[in-house]
């Protein structure tokens, strides 16, 4: 299965800006979506973001849209998303993930079978 590997979390005021970036190692053809996803404490696991490699469609929690973007760089076989104008909100560790998702099950974690270590990103007031 495909190795998953997170960085860019960090600590950033409100109102400023982070990327997270995902490389992929073991991808194939088959592995087609990748998926952001957020877990703070005492909550559960929750959709950020995700991107398909075949054809880019993208896919955003109501909470993100329109303040955080994910792409893909199908050279590098990485997965970047970033993150502006950030909320106290959005502090969480971040998981990046990936498997082979039918279509319009991007936003279910129950979908993906790799994850990547997680990786901290919090927002201070």
């Amino acid at each position: 299965q495909v190795q998953l590997v997170e960085s860019g979390g960090g600590l950033v005021q409100a109102g400023g800006s982070l990327r997270l970036s995902c490389a992929a190692s073991g991808r194939t053809a088959s592995t087609d979506a990748m998926g952001w996803f957020r877990q703070a404490p005492g909550k559960e696991r929750e959709f950020v973001a995700a991107i398909r490699w075949s054809g880019g469609s993208t896919y955003y929690a109501d909470s993100v849209k329109g303040r955080f973007t994910i792409s893909r760089d199908n050279a590098k076989d990485t997965v970047t998303l970033q993150m502006n104008s950030l909320k106290p909100e959005d502090t969480a560790v971040y998981y990046c993930a990936a498997d082979s998702v039918p279509y319009t099950l991007e936003h279910d974690p129950r979908a993906y079978g790799s994850w990547g270590q997680g990786t901290q990103v919090t927002v201070s007031s």
